[in-house]
């Protein structure tokens, strides 16, 4: 912008070219230059005015110094000329002053001279006139007489003297006129006038445009937005759309019905124009009190009873005044048409109610009577009684508007207790009116249901040595009957088969606690069997029956007894083996039993040795005795041992028996324990032939009960698969066999003819407690339950 101006003030820069003309009074050099000049702008010639060789200028190294320290200008020290160097802004350096100079000094250094000189900026119309804000609103009120003076904001510009506000100009309209005031040398000043009246309704608004003009040349302007808001004033009254309002509504129509909505309008604004609706000089009609209305909106609303038959038309006066300090008001009329309708429901009343019907009452039993009454007359007074929805009675007609509730299909007190009969008594009105009642119908019980248990066996489980007295299960049957009919008692029912179940369980009668009557055994008893009945106490009274399974869990309470010939702690065993006894060869066999089952009857030998003694070893499940390595000179002649034979239950049962091993020299010396019976050649072959056939018929037994076993393991869990156990069979040296059981045991039944007879062998999972223990040559034990014709024990 500064470049612009510049060039359009040109040929004034020259003309002021005159800044060589400088001042003679009091010997001080003045300079004379315009504003905005472009940098490089020659003021004059320093080293001329001020007498000043070139060369000295040089040599001297004359400088400017401006007052406020700021370096507007440059000295050429060749030419001597002065010249503009930075932008020179007068409404910066001067603001409003109208004259606006500059003090400078030159400074000569050898010798130091201070030379002091004068620059006057001269203004140029480079700022137009401004106001303060853009916009500015008035507020005129419509009433106000022409000829009215409202002042206006004044321009500024920041130039002076020709350049600075002279005149202002305003946009044309019919309204207003513009007064402009000068002030002479001082800022001019306008206000606007009002020449014509101003109407609100008309035009609540008038817009505009004051434009402000300097003196420059080309002069330059501004402009402010003036928005006059015309303030209303009364002088309107309200009008009401329809002189005369018609409306119809019901008898029967409920408070707060809206009839009929007058409206008045005002075009004044404000107080002016908001209007109040109300009666007018109603203050004694009784019939005006049936109606109310809304003072803002002009709704006509019932807030009383109508009566078509007191009265069938109303007439009511409504008046519209505004808020102003002086209101005005209007009136209008309105004409309400009251229309008859079927305005009497009919009324239900139950006369007469049983109390409670029975559940099995037969059809057509009567459970109340119905009266309905209706006050209007003619068809508006005929009614209809029904029933609704879906419920085992029905309504019968006795006479006119008399009507009777009774039964019409069976009734089940467990299903449904009580019923609530909805009866609707309907008019013939145009429209119809309805009304209609809630009949609470109750249900009586009778014993028409037995107890029931929730399932027709129950298995409880009990472990043996349990506390007598102790409530091992608690059966509960019930009842859908009420009252004494759902009272249950429980007893035992004995039977020719377990005729003493009573000696071994009780059963409390009311609470249905089974109570034990002894501490059960395991090994004497496994289950009990016995049924209970569950009776109400209805008459006749209804019973059911529920069948209690009890397993007797086996519990570890039996240590491990130790066979012949060996005797348990107490008494020392002898055995007697040759020195020259090779590794593993065979000194004896401990056999032991256990009345539990499962693992609480698995077994296992170990020795209890004294340190440094390892000699011998046993087998954890068969219970054979070893050496572990050959005889040497330093072994001892008797070597005392004690094995012990311990049970896999929790807490673990344990047994001890004491052998000392003997060494000899020779064989000859060793003596055998075991009584061989006498046999012939021939038969001591069959009998081998007999054993083979055993073996192989366990072996198979095991194999077929191994596969059976691995089936059912798929779904059982492995506790329930290790119950069960292989057995093993073991030959000795000198001819005879044994048979080592776990948990598996198996009977044996042979013939008179122990040597010529066949062996049968039967799996068993549990022995019977009439089990017998029998041995085979001092083998292992074997239980037998079964002796076929002409057995007997063989030993």
């Amino acid at each position: 912008m500064a470049s612009s101006v510049g060039q359009r003030l040109r040929p004034w820069i020259c003309l002021f070219l005159l800044l060589h003309c400088w001042s003679a009074a009091d010997g001080q050099v003045v300079y004379s230059l315009s504003e905005e000049a472009k940098p490089g702008t020659a003021i004059g010639n320093l080293a001329k005015d001020l007498n000043i060789n070139l060369q000295d200028i040089e040599r001297r190294g004359l400088q400017i110094v401006s007052a406020d320290n700021k370096r507007y200008f440059d000295l050429n020290l060749k030419t001597g000329v002065l010249s503009v160097k930075d932008r020179i802004d007068r409404e910066e350096l001067c603001a409003q002053r109208k004259k606006c100079s500059i003090a400078i000094e030159a400074v000569a250094n050898s010798p130091l001279n201070i030379y002091r000189f004068e620059l006057n900026v001269l203004d140029i119309n480079d700022n137009s006139p401004t106001f303060r804000t853009a916009v500015t609103e008035l507020n005129v009120v419509e009433s106000a007489f022409p000829g009215e003076r409202f002042p206006l904001p004044s321009a500024f510009d920041a130039d002076v003297g020709s350049n600075s506000v002279k005149s202002y100009k305003l946009s044309p309209n019919e309204h207003f006129s513009l007064d402009v005031q000068s002030g002479g040398e001082h800022s001019v000043s306008a206000e606007l006038v009002l020449q014509k009246a101003l109407d609100r309704e008309k035009q609540p608004v008038v817009q505009l445009i004051l434009t402000a003009e300097d003196g420059g040349k080309p002069p330059r302007s501004g402009t402010l937005q003036i928005t006059v808001h015309v303030e209303d004033a009364n002088d309107n009254i309200p009008v009401f759309k329809k002189f005369l309002y018609k409306a119809q509504v019901q008898e029967n129509a409920p408070p707060g019905t809206t009839i009929v909505k007058v409206h008045a309008s005002d075009p004044d604004e404000g107080l002016n124009g908001e209007i109040i609706y109300g009666f007018y000089n109603h203050d004694n009609d009784q019939d005006i009190n049936a109606f109310s209305i809304n003072s803002e909106t002009g709704e006509i609303t019932i807030k009383g009873e109508l009566d078509y038959e007191r009265k069938s038309a109303v007439e009511i006066r409504v008046q519209a005044k505004d808020k102003g300090q002086q209101p005005r008001a209007s009136h209008c009329k309105v004409l309400v048409e009251i229309i008859d309708v079927n305005d009497n429901v009919p009324e239900i009343s139950v006369t007469s109610l049983v109390n409670k019907v029975k559940e099995d009452a037969q059809v057509d039993t009567t459970v109340g009577m119905i009266t309905v009454i209706d006050n209007d007359s003619g068809k508006n007074g005929h009614v209809n009684l029904k029933m609704i929805g879906s419920a085992p009675f029905k309504i019968q007609n006795t006479y006119k508007n008399y009507y009777t509730l009774v039964v019409n299909g069976p009734l089940d007190r467990e299903s449904t207790s009580q019923y609530n009969v909805t009866v609707i008594a309907t008019d013939e009105g145009t429209p119809p009116l309805s009304s209609s009642t809630v009949i609470t119908v109750h249900v009586s019980d009778v014993n028409d249901n037995p107890p029931r248990f929730p399932e027709p066996v129950i298995n409880v489980y009990v472990k043996e040595n349990s506390q007598i007295g102790a409530v091992i299960h608690t059966v509960s049957a019930f009842d859908p009957d009420v009252g004494e009919n759902a009272r249950v008692t429980y007893s035992l029912l004995e039977s020719s088969k377990s005729s003493s179940v009573s000696s071994l369980v009780n059963i409390n009668s009311d609470s249905g606690d089974i109570h034990s009557l002894q501490s059960f055994n395991y090994e004497e008893m496994k289950t009990i069997q016995f049924k209970v009945q569950a009776t109400d106490s209805g008459v006749p009274p209804l019973s059911s029956n529920v069948s209690v399974n009890v397993f007797i869990l086996d519990e570890n309470d039996n240590s491990p007894g130790i066979l012949a010939p060996y005797s348990e702690h107490g008494s020392v065993n002898s055995e007697n083996i040759p020195y020259s006894a090779e590794a593993g060869y065979f000194v004896a066999k401990i056999r032991a039993v256990d009345a539990d089952s499962g693992y609480n009857a698995l077994l296992s030998y170990h020795i209890s040795e004294p340190k440094g003694n390892n000699l011998f070893r046993i087998g954890s499940s068969s219970g054979e005795i070893r050496t572990k390595r050959r005889m040497s000179d330093n072994d001892l002649k008797t070597h005392p041992l004690v094995v012990v034979v311990s049970d896999s239950g929790e807490p673990s049962l344990s047994a001890t028996v004491s052998v000392d091993v003997v060494v000899v020299e020779s064989t000859g010396d060793i003596q055998t324990h075991f009584k061989h019976a006498p046999m012939k050649e021939e038969s001591f072959s069959d009998l081998n032939l007999y054993l083979l056939i055993a073996t192989v018929s366990v072996s198979v037994i095991f194999l077929l009960s191994l596969i059976s076993l691995i089936a059912v393991k798929c779904c059982r869990t492995d506790g329930s698969f290790s119950r069960y156990s292989a057995p093993v069979i073991t030959t000795h040296p000198d001819g005879s066999w044994s048979y080592s059981k776990s948990t598996q045991q198996y009977d044996v039944c042979f013939s008179s003819d122990t040597l010529k007879s066949d062996v049968v062998v039967f799996p068993a999972p549990f022995p019977p407690a009439d089990a017998e223990l029998i041995s085979i040559n001092g083998g292992d034990t074997f239980t037998r339950t079964q002796t076929l014709p002409n057995t007997e024990k063989v030993r």
